[in-house]
C-alpha cells in the first residue's frame, strides 16, 4: 500500500503536515534521515506510517515509557500490532516479547535505550529475521551537547552493527537541537550521509511573555484570572513546590491538581485523566509532565521558575495551543532566579575530588572491593547513604552522573520496579484460617486465577490490571493488599523508584579516576553557555521573543512575532515617543536660552536620538517657538 492509502485506513487523515511525507518518503528509499518537527508536528506518523509500508519489524527507541505504552495501545485499537519492553517487565514477558518480535510477530517494538546494552536483547536482536528501520525518537539525547544526554542512546549506533542486513535506515526524530546538536546527532548515529528535514520552529499562535516578579504567585493567579478559560500547565522545579501551588490554587477559586515522578502509576492516570477530561484546570508538575501529552486546548503554559536551557523551556512552552489557536507562554522570573541557576553550575559539576570521593564512599557503602563488582548491580538508598557519609543528594546525584557519563558505573536515579507479593499462608491455610471480606476474597481470587506460583516465589504484580479484574478502584487494590500484608496473609512490597547503581568496569583504584574533558570540562562550559542564553531570553527587552527563540535553533528571521510582551511594548512607542520629543524639545530651548543664533548642526551635538531631535526640531518650527536663518537657529522673541 501507499503511504497516503495507509494514512487514511488507519488514521482517517487525507494528507499529510509539513515534512511528513518528505520524512516518509526519504525513509523509504533506504536513507538515514534525522527529521526536526517542533512539540506538537506529528512525529509518530513519520515512522509509523513507513513501517507498515516496510517489511520487517520497525524498533522505536524512546526513553518515555508512559509515552510508549500509550502509542503501543493506540497502534493496537488500529489493528496494528506493536508491542513494547522496558525496565520493570518481568524476565518471561520480555523474553516473550523478544521471541515473538523474532518470529516477526509486531511491525513496530517499542524499546527503552537502557535495555538495549542486555544481552538478551543484543541475542534476540542478532535473530530478527528483518528489520524495517531504527527509529529514536527525542533523538537530541544521544548528543553529548544536547540539553538531556543519555549514555545509554550511544548504544544505538553499536546495534546497527549486530543486524543482518547493513542497509537498514535510521530515522532520528527531535523537536529540539540547535545547529551544533543536529550535526552531532547524525554523527553519533552514523548516518551514511547528511540529510536533514526541518519544520519552521515557529509557533504564530504561541504569545511569549515574560514577567519580573517579586511575586510569582500573586502574578501566576492574576494571569491565569486574566485569561479564565482553558486548561492550563504550570512547570515548578520542584515536587513540594507542585504541592503548594495546586494548594494555593485551589484556595483562589481555580480548580487544580499536581503532578511529579514520585506518584504512582495509578495516581498520575487519574490525575492526568481529570486534567485531559477538564475536571480540573490547572496541572501543577515538574518537568515529568507533558511528554507524549497532546491535549490540544491548553491555552497557557507558566513557568513558575526559569528553567535550565532554551530548549526544555521552548519543548514545555510548546505544549499550549496545539489546535492552532492563540495561546500563551508565560516566564516568571526574578533577579534571584539567575544566582540560582549559576549556583548549579558547581552543583552540578563538582570537582574532581569531591567525585572521586564520592566513588569511594559507594564502594564501602555497598561493601566493594577493588577489582570488584563488574557487573554486577545493587540497590542504592540514596537518603541512608547521604546520611552516613555526610554527602548532599544534589552534588551526590551529580557525580553518579559524571561517574556514569565517564564509563566507570551505570546509575539510575529512579529505576521502577514494579509491586510484588506471595503468600505466607499455604493454599489448604488460606481457606481454612482466613476469613475474607467480600471485596478481599475478590481480590485474592483475581490474584490466584492470574498468577502462578504465588505461594513459593515472589510474583510481579499490576494493581491496574487487578483494578481491571476485579472492579476495584487502583487505590482500593494497593490498600487491600498492605492490609493483608499487615494481617501475615501475603508478602507484599510495593512498586517503587529506587535508584541503582551497576558496575560497567571492576571497581577501581580511587586516585585512578579521572573524567575526560568531553564528559567534564567541555559539557560543563556548555551547561553556563545554556544558563547564560536562558537568561538572556528572560532580561532582553529590546529583541521580539519568538525571533530570538529561532535564532537559537539556528532558523533566521527578521520578522517580529508583533505579539509577545517585547512587541507589544514597541507597538506603545509613540506614546513614548512624544515623551521624549517634548523632553528634546526642553533641551534645545535650554542649549539656545541666550536669545543668539547658533549653527544648525550645533543641535546635533546635544545628547538626543537623531529621530527624536528632528522630530523636535519639526514641531517647534511648525509651533513657531523656533526661528530659522539660513543654517542657523534661534528661539523666537516672546
Amino acid at each position: 500500500m501507499q503511504a497516503l492509502e495507509i494514512l487514511k485506513q488507519y488514521w482517517g487523515y487525507d494528507s499529510f503536515r509539513g515534512i511528513q511525507s518528505e520524512i516518509i518518503e526519504s525513509i523509504t528509499s533506504g536513507r538515514d534521515t534525522l527529521g526536526l518537527m517542533p512539540t506538537g508536528g506529528g512525529k509518530s506518523i513519520c515512522f509509523q506510517v513507513p513501517a507498515l509500508m516496510m517489511e520487517g519489524v520497525c524498533i522505536v527507541v524512546t526513553p518515555l515509557i508512559s509515552l510508549m505504552k500509550d502509542q503501543v495501545q493506540q497502534l493496537k485499537n488500529r489493528g496494528i500490532k506493536a508491542e513494547a519492553v522496558y525496565s520493570g517487565l518481568m524476565r518471561e514477558d520480555i523474553v516473550r516479547l523478544l521471541d515473538n518480535a523474532v518470529l516477526g510477530a509486531y511491525k513496530l517494538l517499542y524499546i527503552s535505550p537502557e535495555r538495549l546494552s542486555s544481552d538478551l536483547f543484543l541475542a534476540k536482536l542478532a535473530r530478527m529475521r528483518q528489520v524495517s528501520m531504527i527509529v529514536v525518537d527525542e533523538a537530541h539525547c544521544i548528543s553529548q551537547w544536547g540539553y538531556d544526554f543519555r549514555p545509554s542512546y550511544l548504544q544505538i549506533a553499536k546495534i546497527r552493527q549486530l543486524l543482518p542486513s547493513d542497509h537498514v535506515p535510521v530515522l532520528a526524530l527531535t523537536a529540539t537541537a540547535t545547529p551544533k546538536v543536529v550535526d552531532d546527532i547524525q554523527a553519533c548515529l552514523r548516518f551514511k550521509e547528511k540529510n536533514v528535514f526541518s519544520m519552521s520552529f515557529e509557533r504564530k499562535n504561541l504569545i511569549y511573555v515574560v514577567r519580573e516578579t517579586e511575586d510569582r504567585a500573586g502574578e501566576m493567579l492574576h494571569i491565569l484570572q486574566r485569561v479564565p478559560t482553558g486548561s492550563a500547565i504550570v512547570y515548578t522545579r520542584t515536587r513540594q513546590q507542585t504541592v503548594d501551588i495546586a494548594r494555593y490554587l485551589e484556595e483562589n477559586g481555580i480548580t487544580a491538581s499536581n503532578y511529579h515522578a514520585g506518584l504512582t502509576d495509578a495516581e498520575k492516570d487519574y490525575r492526568q485523566t481529570n486534567w485531559t477530561k477538564n475536571r480540573v484546570r490547572v496541572m501543577v508538575a515538574t518537568n515529568a509532565f507533558g511528554m507524549g501529552i497532546d491535549k490540544p486546548d491548553v491555552r497557557m503554559v507558566i513557568h513558575f521558575n526559569m528553567p535550565d536551557s532554551l530548549e526544555a523551556y521552548f519543548q514545555e512552552a510548546g505544549r499550549a495551543g496545539r489546535d492552532g489557536k492563540n495561546s500563551y507562554a508565560v516566564l516568571l522570573y526574578n533577579q534571584q532566579d539567575i544566582k540560582t541557576l549559576n549556583r548549579r553550575v558547581p552543583e552540578t559539576y563538582p570537582d574532581i575530588d569531591y567525585v572521586r570521593q564520592t566513588y569511594e564512599n559507594v564502594a564501602c557503602f555497598l561493601q566493594v572491593g577493588v577489582g570488584e563488582a563488574l557487573g554486577r548491580t545493587f540497590y542504592f538508598p540514596m537518603e541512608t547513604f547521604c546520611r552516613l557519609f555526610h554527602q548532599f543528594p544534589v552534588q551526590t546525584n551529580a557525580a553518579l552522573n559524571l561517574l556514569n557519563n565517564a564509563g566507570y558505573i551505570e546509575y539510575h536515579e529512579e529505576q521502577e520496579f514494579k509491586s510484588a507479593l506471595h503468600f505466607i499462608l499455604r493454599k489448604e491455610e488460606l481457606y481454612r484460617i482466613y476469613e475474607a471480606d467480600e471485596q478481599t476474597d475478590l481480590l485474592i481470587q483475581a490474584i490466584l486465577r492470574t498468577y502462578s506460583g504465588v505461594f513459593a516465589n515472589f510474583v510481579y504484580v499490576e494493581e491496574t490490571n487487578l483494578s481491571h479484574l476485579t472492579g476495584l478502584t487502583p487505590e482500593r487494590v494497593y490498600q487491600i493488599l498492605k492490609d493483608l500484608h499487615h494481617q501475615r496473609i501475603i508478602d507484599f512490597i510495593p512498586r517503587r523508584k529506587t535508584p541503582t547503581i551497576g558496575y560497567t568496569v571492576a571497581r577501581v583504584e580511587t586516585e585512578l579516576i579521572s573524567l575526560p574533558s568531553i564528559v567534564y570540562e567541555d559539557r560543563k562550559a556548555d551547561f553556563e553557555q545554556r544558563i547564560d542564553q536562558i537568561a538572556h531570553y528572560a532580561t532582553s527587552t529590546d529583541t521580539c521573543r519568538s525571533r530570538l527563540l529561532l535564532h537559537y535553533f539556528g532558523e533566521q528571521t527578521d520578522r517580529d512575532c508583533g505579539q509577545c510582551d517585547v512587541c507589544l511594548a514597541k507597538k506603545k512607542t509613540p506614546s513614548t515617543h512624544a515623551d521624549e520629543v517634548q523632553q528634546a524639545i526642553q533641551s534645545i530651548k535650554a542649549f539656545l536660552q541666550d536669545g543668539q543664533e547658533h549653527p544648525l548642526t550645533d543641535l546635533k551635538t546635544l545628547p538626543l536620538k537623531t529621530d527624536v531631535r528632528e522630530d523636535a526640531i519639526r514641531y517647534m518650527i511648525g509651533e513657531e517657538l523656533l526661528a530659522v536663518q539660513g543654517l542657523n537657529v534661534s528661539l523666537t522673541s516672546p
